[in-house]
C-alpha cells in the first residue's frame, strides 16, 4: 500500500514550473538560496517555479549589483505569486534593506502585510523583541531590530514622494499608472543598488494601468537593459475547458489550486477566463479612455442620410512624420457623421489632400499641427481654395470636450474603420493647459493619433457650424 501511495505522489500531474515566456538575463550567482532558506524557516516550503523566479530576481552581477533593476512576472490568480515577494522582502529585511511596497486596494497592502508578518511570527521571531510593527490601515510598516524595513502603501500619484527606498514592490502592477509611477520612480533614485518587482495578472479590458503591458513589451522584444520578464500565459483566446492550457498556465495546478477548483471557475465569460486564468494579454483597450463598447454603439450598418456639406479635419503628427485627414457632415437625425480618408507620411506631400478638398463639397477646413499647418494653408490659397481655419489651443481643448461629449451623448456615427477603431480604443487622455484641458494620445506606439485627432476636428467643425439662413423674399 505505501508502495502504491508513493508511485501516485510521483506521477501526481502538477503546472508547467518553468515561464511560457520570459527574459532572463544571464548570471553567475544569486542570494535566491538564502533568501529561499530564510523564508522556509517558517514552515512554509517554497515550489520550484517560485524559486525560479526568486533566483532570477535575486541574481547579481560582478559589481554586486542586482542583474536585473527591473523585474516583473505574471501568474493567474491563486498560484501563490505573492509568495514570491514575500521571500525577496524577508530577504531585504535580513540585510538591511529599505523596502516599499505598493498596491491598487487597501485590503492587497494590508494582505501583503499579513503574510510578511506571519512569515516572521511562523520563523520564531517576536513582536517587540525582534521587530517591531505599525498596523494603520493603508500605512502598514515593519522594522526588523537590527536589519531592514518595509512600508506598506496604497498607490496614489503623488504616495511616496520625499522618501527613500532601495527596493519598490509594484504589486497589482495591471493597474499601475504612469501618473503613480512618475510619483515613485525616484523613490530608489538614491539607493546604490536599486531595485523594482513588478507583480500582476494580465490587464483586463477595465485594468488602469500601461506601465506594466509596456514593461512586458519592451523585455520580450529585448528593447530594455537590466529588465527581466517572466510569465505563464496563453498566446491566443483558447478554450476554456482545454485542461493541458490549465496546467501550461497555472504552475501551481496539482500543488495549491485543483482542476475542481479551476472547473468550478468556467462559465460564459471565456475571456475573462481566459486572462484571470489562464494569462492571455489581450491586444486591445487595456482601460482606454474610449472602450470598445462605446465606439461601436455608434456604428451604423448603413450610411445615414447626410445633409448639408463636407467639413475637414487635417492633422499633422507630433514628430512631424504622418498627416491625417478625416471628414464630418450631419446626418437627417442631427447626428455627426465621422470618417477618416487616409493618413500618410509628409513626404508624400500636399498633393493628394488639395486633390480631395476640391472635388468635395467642403464648407470648412480645419488645419492643426504647427509642423505645417502653415505650408498647407498656403498650398490650398494657391489652389484657390477657402482660407482653412487654425485652432489655438483653446479650440483645441474645446473640439476635444465636445466629442467627449458626443460620445457620452451618442450623437456621433460611423462606419467602424479598422483603422479608426484600432486608435479610438486604444488611448489615453493627456493634459493640454493648466486649467483641465485634455487631448488624446495613443497607447500603441505605431498607432499615430494624429488619424483620431483629425476626426476629431472635423467634428468640432461641423458641431460648430450653423445652417445657413433661408433666404427671405418680400414682395
Amino acid at each position: 500500500m505505501g508502495a502504491e501511495v508513493i508511485e501516485m505522489e510521483q506521477t501526481k500531474r502538477i503546472g508547467i514550473q518553468t515561464p511560457t515566456k520570459s527574459l532572463i538575463l544571464p548570471y553567475d550567482k544569486s542570494m535566491g538560496d538564502e533568501a529561499i532558506e530564510l523564508y522556509e524557516k517558517s514552515g512554509r516550503v517554497a515550489f520550484d517555479w517560485q524559486k525560479f523566479i526568486v533566483n532570477a530576481i535575486l541574481a547579481k552581477n560582478n559589481e554586486n549589483l542586482w542583474t536585473h533593476m527591473n523585474f516583473g512576472y505574471s501568474v493567474p490568480r491563486q498560484n501563490g505569486k505573492n509568495e514570491i515577494v514575500a521571500i525577496v522582502e524577508r530577504y531585504g529585511l535580513a540585510n538591511n534593506l529599505k523596502i516599499l511596497h505598493t498596491a491598487h486596494r487597501t485590503t492587497t497592502s494590508a494582505a501583503a502585510f499579513n503574510r510578511l508578518l506571519a512569515i516572521l511570527e511562523e520563523s520564531g521571531l517576536e513582536d517587540g523583541t525582534d521587530f517591531n510593527k505599525i498596523k494603520a490601515t493603508g500605512r502598514e510598516s515593519i522594522d526588523l531590530v537590527g536589519g531592514g524595513r518595509i512600508d506598506f502603501r496604497t498607490r496614489t500619484s503623488t504616495g511616496g514622494l520625499g522618501e527613500s527606498f532601495d527596493l519598490l514592490v509594484v504589486d497589482e502592477a495591471q493597474e499601475y499608472t504612469d501618473d503613480q509611477r512618475s510619483a515613485l520612480m525616484y523613490t530608489i533614485a538614491a539607493s546604490p543598488n536599486p531595485q523594482t518587482i513588478f507583480t500582476g495578472t494580465p490587464p483586463t479590458p477595465i485594468s488602469s494601468g500601461t506601465v506594466f503591458t509596456r514593461l512586458r513589451d519592451n523585455a520580450l522584444q529585448g528593447s530594455t537593459e537590466n529588465t527581466g520578464w517572466a510569465e505563464w500565459s496563453v498566446e491566443t483566446q483558447s478554450d476554456v475547458r482545454d485542461k493541458d492550457l490549465w496546467y501550461q498556465a497555472n504552475p501551481s495546478l496539482g500543488l495549491r489550486v485543483s482542476e475542481r477548483n479551476i472547473q468550478a471557475e468556467v462559465g460564459d465569460d471565456d475571456i475573462d477566463f481566459n486572462i484571470q486564468r489562464l494569462g492571455l494579454w489581450i491586444q486591445y483597450n487595456q482601460k482606454s479612455a474610449i472602450s470598445v463598447n462605446e465606439w461601436e454603439e455608434l456604428y451604423v450598418d448603413t450610411l445615414p442620410k447626410l445633409q448639408g456639406k463636407i467639413f475637414a479635419g487635417i492633422k499633422y503628427g507630433y514628430d512631424g512624420t504622418n498627416i491625417a485627414l478625416s471628414i464630418a457632415v450631419k446626418t437627417e437625425d442631427d447626428k455627426t457623421f465621422v470618417e477618416t480618408i487616409d493618413c500618410q507620411s509628409v513626404r508624400s506631400g500636399h498633393a493628394w489632400i488639395i486633390h480631395f478638398l476640391r472635388n468635395a463639397d467642403i464648407q470648412q477646413v480645419v488645419i492643426d499641427g504647427a509642423s505645417g499647418q502653415n505650408i498647407l494653408s498656403e498650398a490650398m490659397k494657391k489652389a484657390g481654395l477657402k482660407a482653412p481655419i487654425l485652432p489655438t489651443v483653446k479650440e483645441i481643448i474645446i473640439a476635444n470636450s465636445m466629442f467627449e461629449q458626443a460620445l457620452f451623448q451618442q450623437t456621433i456615427a460611423h462606419k467602424s474603420q479598422p483603422s479608426l477603431f484600432q486608435v479610438v480604443t486604444n488611448c489615453d487622455k493627456r493634459n493640454i493647459g493648466t486649467n483641465g484641458g485634455f487631448g488624446y494620445r495613443s497607447q500603441i506606439e505605431e498607432h499615430d493619433i494624429a488619424l483620431m485627432e483629425s476626426m476629431i476636428l472635423a467634428h468640432w467643425a461641423c458641431a460648430e457650424s450653423k445652417p445657413p439662413k433661408k433666404q427671405k423674399i418680400r414682395y
